[in-house]
């Protein structure tokens, strides 16, 4: 979930923001006016973080992270070093957790998904950022950031903050407006009203036939993370399915319902089967075939290549995703994007939090070792990551979004790229953003169900024995947890 792309850092601050940056270098710590730095630091130096290489490539250099951190008042004696790691998610929990259970350190801050930080947070592996940052940073963090990341950051019984968003990412539907208004159908609204699964599907098939495109809609649907944390949740979660009864139940697990095999969910992946093989079994009336049966081996890159190189109409993937086809050089103002269509509305849902148009909310948490001798230069890199102008430059840079959303309407577009032209669509996602079940079980769980779900895709299984095979190995899962609490 990130790219490659870059630009060039902002120049028109806000009076705001330029305010921030001015004062940035005289900071009250613990009542002692620090100039020059964010915090009294006892001692300097390099501060090891853990990113790959796409957060690597923005980080040095006169126009990088590295410089805007300086620029938001972290003392110049401290730099931040990337310890690479793979961009595979699970690769990167399985090397933070050898890292941490051997308490290794350096690295001093581990740059965590936001589907897995809250098992850290539990495992007394991370320092409490709520005793540690500044009250004042703490507060403005809590305020102004995004709220459902902030979530996937806090201990679930405390609510004390122990990581800090370093950007979210959220699930948009990117589509050629130019072909499907070309086929004879009217897009306007579409980026914060989508239309529902059906009209979608039969827009994409028509303007995918009479432009001759090869493909009509292309997403992520092998077995792997992103398919249990994001496009089969959004999918789900538009049908009114749930995994554990709503979204009241997605951080605390053991006492809980599963839900898996409720007929929204096993409808959802029908859907899906009718999309991808558009056969009568195990699908869908009214439900045109418009996925290649290839999409059950991809991720977000190799279903995003068709569509930027023309040959697809529609393709699900993240923000970064807008930044490479809405160029001028890309499709322009022909490029359209919303949140996800919807099969029931939320008053036709059964589960709270469900129904109508949704977008999956992945991302990445930086959090502090306990175990680092630079546990203060950590804390204080840290705070300069909260400035706006910093969020700012990781968003100009990298293209990723800013914990603080409404920075992005905020930003020109000749700095930051096509992505503020969609502010309104990025607002919307934010509205309706469905995070995974982000407990301590999570790992375990996603891996159960993605191998389901893919099995239902390919047709080895079908929906219903899929979500009943599941259902039986999440009650398993969730009885574990319950039997160890005592109940």
């Amino acid at each position: 979930m990130g790219n490659d792309s870059t630009g060039g850092r902002l120049r028109g601050a806000t009076t705001r923001r330029s305010l921030l940056k001015a004062t940035a270098g005289s900071v009250a710590v613990g009542g002692v006016t620090v100039a020059g730095c964010l915090g009294a630091a006892r001692e300097t130096g390099t501060v090891v973080m853990t990113a790959a290489t796409d957060v690597e490539g923005i980080m040095y250099g006169d126009d990088s992270i590295q410089q805007a951190l300086w620029d938001a008042g972290l003392d110049e004696n401290i730099s931040v070093e990337i310890q690479t790691v793979v961009s595979d998610s699970a690769q990167r929990m399985q090397t933070t957790q050898s890292a941490l259970e051997a308490g290794r350190a350096p690295p001093d801050i581990h740059m965590m998904d936001s589907g897995w930080t809250i098992p850290f947070i539990l495992r007394n592996q991370t320092v409490n950022l709520t005793e540690n940052l500044p009250e004042d940073v703490v507060e403005r963090v809590n305020e102004e950031y995004l709220d459902m990341s902030l979530e996937t950051a806090r201990h679930p019984d405390t609510e004390d903050l122990h990581a800090l968003p370093l950007f979210p990412d959220l699930g948009f539907t990117l589509f050629r407006r130019d072909l499907i208004e070309d086929a004879g159908y009217d897009t306007e609204g579409w980026g914060t009203d989508p239309p529902s699964w059906e009209e979608f599907s039969s827009a994409v098939a028509d303007a995918r036939d009479e432009a001759g495109t090869e493909y009509g809609f292309t997403t992520q649907a092998a077995a792997y993370e992103g398919l249990s944390c994001c496009t089969f949740n959004e999918v789900m979660t538009s049908w009114g399915g749930a995994y554990f009864g709503g979204i009241d139940n997605l951080f605390t697990a053991g006492d809980r319902p599963v839900t898996v095999d409720e007929e929204a969910v096993i409808d959802a992946i029908r859907m899906m089967r009718s999309f991808i093989d558009g056969e009568e079994e195990n699908t869908l009336d009214d439900y045109p075939q418009i996925s290649p049966s290839t999409i059950v081996q991809w991720t977000e890159q190799e279903s995003l290549d068709p569509f930027v190189a023309g040959d697809a109409i529609s393709n699900r993937n993240w923000s970064y995703a807008i930044a490479e086809a809405g160029t001028e050089d890309g499709f322009g103002e022909d490029l359209g994007v919303m949140t996800r269509p919807y099969a029931v509305s939320e008053d036709e849902a059964e589960f709270e939090g469900t129904g109508g148009t949704t977008a999956a909310l992945g991302g990445w948490n930086l959090t502090v070792s306990p175990f680092s001798e630079r546990q203060e230069e950590a804390l204080q890199v840290l705070e300069a990551f909260a400035n706006e102008e910093v969020m700012l430059t990781v968003f100009e840079l990298g293209g990723f979004l800013p914990p603080n959303l409404d920075l992005v309407s905020e930003a020109d577009e000749d700095d930051v790229g096509p992505v503020v032209r969609y502010a309104d669509v990025v607002e919307s996602a934010s509205e309706n953003a469905i995070p995974r079940p982000a407990t301590d079980l999570w790992p375990e769980q996603s891996a159960l169900v993605f191998q389901e779900v893919n099995a239902a895709y390919r047709g080895v299984k079908s929906p219903e024995d899929a979500m009943s095979d599941l259902a039986n190995n999440l009650e398993d899962s969730e009885s574990e947890v319950a039997q160890q609490n005592g109940n």
